[in-house]
C-alpha cells in the first residue's frame, strides 16, 4: 500500500479509500406515511375505546350479539358483544361494550334492563321496541366504586335518571292490590308511584317503597298518614249508601294516599326514609293516636252468630277498640257452652274524655294496677259488654261497652289477666226472653174451657133472639101499631090548630121511629149475634147502607 506524503506525493505501499452517502428513495415515503397513519390510528381507537362490561340476565330474550344496542334517555351509549350461557347455566352473560363517554356506568350500583313492550302497574312502556326491537336500558349509578360485573334487572326501575323527590318506607300487614308502579295520590292527585316492596326482617309484614316527586315530597310531613285506596270503599251509616274510591286505576291496580289530619300543629317535613304505617282505608289512618293497648276478656252464655274477628267495640257509641279473638267454651257445671271474647281497646281514641279523666282522677296510665283498679271500680258502677247488632241486613254484631245501673252485681277479681268484663244479654236475646215468658202465661190461659163457655153463649144468645124475634118484637109491633091507630082517631077528633093535636102528631113519629129501630135492632142482631158480647164497631154501615132489611 502507498501513503500519500504531505506535499501531495502517494506513499508506496498505500491503497485509496472511497466513501459513499446513504439516500433513501422517493418509492419508500408512500408506504412509509401509510404505517405511521395507521399507528396513530390504533393509538386514537385504543385512547377513546370505552369499558367493556358483563351484565347477567335470567334469559337471554332480546338479546343479539353485535345488533342489540344500549340506551340511557334514548341516546346509544354502547352494544351487546356477546352472549353466553354462565358457568353454573343457570343464568345468560351479555357483553357490553360502552362508549368512552359512558365510563361512568361502571359505577357498582348502575341498572340494566331489558326494555321491551311491558303492561304493568304504572302503564303501558316499551311500545317503540315493536319496531326497532328490544335493547338494553342503562341508569347512571351515585357509587364512587366501579365494578365490571353487575346484575341485570327483570323489571324497569321505577324512578330513573335521578328524578328529584323523596322516598319513604311504609310497613303494612301484607301487599294486597299494590305493585311497582301503583300510583301514590294527594288530594286525588297523582304525586309518586309504588318502586319496591319486600318482606320485613320476621316475615311477619311487608314493607314498601314509595317515592314521591319534587315538589309535592314537601306535602309529607312527620305527620302525615298513609292509607291502601286500592278497589272501592262502601259504607251503609245513618247518612245512607256511600262510595268512595281515588280513582278508575286504584280499581285495576290499587293505589295509596296519603294526608295529615286536619289539626296538626308543629309539623314539618318528613326526612328521606321516613317510615309510616299503611292503614287499611281513611278512617282509621285520619283516626286519633292509638296509644297504649288493653285487652279485656269477656264471657258470653249466649250464641254470637254474626260477631267477626275484626268487629268495633264501641263504648257510649264511640268506637275505641276491636274484637280480636272468639273461641268456643265448656261450662262443666252448667253443661252448657259459652263464648270466650278477646278484644282489644285504646282508650286514647277517646280524646278529650281520655285526657281528663286522667287529670281528674290523677291516674297514670303506665300503671298497670292503677287501671285494673279504675276498671273495677266502673264495673262495680254497672259496666257491662253486650253484643249488639249492628246491621240488621246482614246480621253482624258489634261489642258495646256501657253503664247498666240495674245489673246484677257480680265480684271483680284484679288478678286475672286479661281483666274480665261481665256481659249482659243482647237486645234481641232479651226480646227473645219477654216473647217467651208471654208465650208461657198464654199456655197457663184455660183457653178450651174458655172456648167452650163463649160456644155455650152463644147459643143461648141465639136462642133468646130466636124467642125475641117470634113472639116478643111481633108483639111489640102489634101495640105500637094499636096505638098508633088510637093516636091518629084522637087526632081526627081535635081541632087542626089545637096544641093536643100538634102533641099527638109528635107522638105518633116517636112511636114509628121506635118501631123503625126495633125491626133494625133485630135484623142486625140476627145477622151479628156476636154483638151482644163485643158491641157494634164505629164502623159499622148506617142501616140504609146495609140493604132492605130482612122480614
Amino acid at each position: 500500500m502507498q501513503s500519500q506524503t504531505t506535499d501531495g506525493s502517494k506513499t508506496p505501499g498505500q491503497a485509496a479509500i472511497k466513501t459513499r452517502r446513504f439516500s433513501v428513495s422517493l418509492v419508500w415515503i408512500v408506504p412509509i406515511v401509510a404505517v405511521l397513519v395507521g399507528i396513530s390510528l390504533v393509538v386514537h381507537n385504543i385512547l377513546q375505546e370505552g369499558p367493556t362490561i358483563t351484565v347477567t340476565f335470567k334469559t337471554g330474550s332480546g338479546l343479539t350479539a353485535n345488533k342489540t344496542e344500549v340506551k340511557y334517555r334514548n341516546v346509544v351509549i354502547g352494544q351487546v358483544t356477546g352472549v353466553a350461557l354462565s358457568d353454573d347455566q343457570k343464568s345468560v352473560n351479555a357483553t357490553i361494550k360502552l362508549a368512552k363517554q359512558a365510563d361512568s356506568f361502571t359505577r357498582e350500583d348502575s341498572q340494566f334492563w331489558v326494555v321491551r313492550p311491558r303492561i304493568g302497574a304504572g302503564g303501558v312502556s316499551g311500545i317503540d321496541t315493536l319496531l326497532s326491537g328490544d335493547y338494553i336500558g342503562a341508569d347512571i349509578g351515585q357509587s364512587n366504586s366501579r365494578a365490571k360485573q353487575f346484575k341485570g334487572l327483570e323489571n324497569p326501575p321505577a324512578i330513573t335518571y335521578g328524578e328529584p323527590g323523596k322516598r319513604f318506607t311504609l310497613h303494612t300487614e301484607d301487599l294486597g292490590s299494590l305493585d311497582i308502579g301503583s300510583p301514590v295520590y294527594y288530594r286525588k292527585i297523582p304525586v309518586g308511584q309504588v318502586v319496591a316492596y319486600a318482606l320485613d326482617a320476621d316475615g311477619k309484614g311487608v314493607d314498601i317503597d314509595v317515592f314521591i316527586h319534587a315538589p309535592n315530597d314537601v306535602y309529607v310531613t312527620e305527620n302525615t298518614r298513609f292509607w291502601n285506596a286500592s278497589g272501592i270503599d262502601v259504607s251503609v251509616g245513618a247518612n245512607g249508601f256511600a262510595l268512595k274510591t281515588e280513582s278508575l286505576s286504584t280499581l285495576l291496580v290499587g293505589g295509596i294516599a296519603f294526608r295529615a289530619p286536619e289539626y296538626s300543629p308543629n309539623d314539618k317535613p318528613a326526612a328521606e326514609e321516613y317510615a309510616y304505617e299503611l292503614f287499611a282505608d281513611q278512617q282509621s289512618a285520619l283516626a286519633p293516636p292509638n296509644g297504649r293497648a288493653q285487652y279485656l276478656s269477656l264471657r258470653f252464655d249466649q250464641a254470637l252468630r254474626g260477631l267477626k274477628v275484626g268487629a268495633p267495640v264501641e263504648f257510649l257509641g264511640i268506637e275505641f277498640g276491636k274484637v280480636v279473638a272468639i273461641n268456643l267454651d265448656f261450662d262443666a257445671k252448667k253443661r252448657s257452652f259459652p263464648v270466650n271474647v278477646g278484644i282489644v281497646i285504646y282508650p286514647q281514641r277517646l280524646g278529650q274524655v281520655h285526657t281528663k279523666m286522667l287529670k281528674v282522677l290523677n291516674h297514670d296510665p303506665n300503671d298497670e294496677a292503677a287501671g285494673v283498679r279504675l276498671i273495677g271500680t266502673f264495673i262495680e258502677n254497672g259496666l257491662r259488654a253486650q253484643a249488639r247488632s249492628g246491621n240488621l241486613l246482614t246480621g253482624q254484631l258489634y261489642i258495646a261497652l256501657d253503664f247498666y245501673p240495674k245489673a246484677e252485681k257480680v265480684t271483680f277479681d284484679a288478678t286475672v289477666r286479661p281483666v274480665s268484663i261481665p256481659t249482659v244479654p243482647g237486645n234481641l236475646e232479651q226480646l227473645q226472653e219477654k216473647l217467651e215468658g208471654i208465650v208461657d202465661k198464654i199456655n197457663q190461659l184455660p183457653i178450651e174451657r174458655i172456648a167452650g163457655n163463649l160456644d155455650g153463649n152463644l147459643i143461648e144468645l141465639r136462642k133468646g133472639l130466636a124467642q125475641f124475634n117470634a113472639k116478643t118484637l111481633p108483639g111489640v109491633q102489634t101495640t105500637l101499631g094499636d096505638v098508633s091507630k088510637t093516636l091518629r082517631s084522637a087526632s081526627a077528633t081535635l081541632a087542626e090548630d089545637s096544641p093536643q093535636r100538634e102533641q099527638l102528631t109528635q107522638t105518633l113519629s116517636e112511636l114509628e121511629r121506635m118501631s123503625r129501630s126495633l125491626r133494625e135492632l133485630s135484623d142486625y142482631l140476627g145477622r151479628h149475634p156476636e154483638s151482644l158480647i163485643r158491641g157494634r164497631p164505629d164502623n159499622a154501615a148506617p142501616r140504609d147502607l146495609q140493604g132492605p132489611p130482612r122480614n
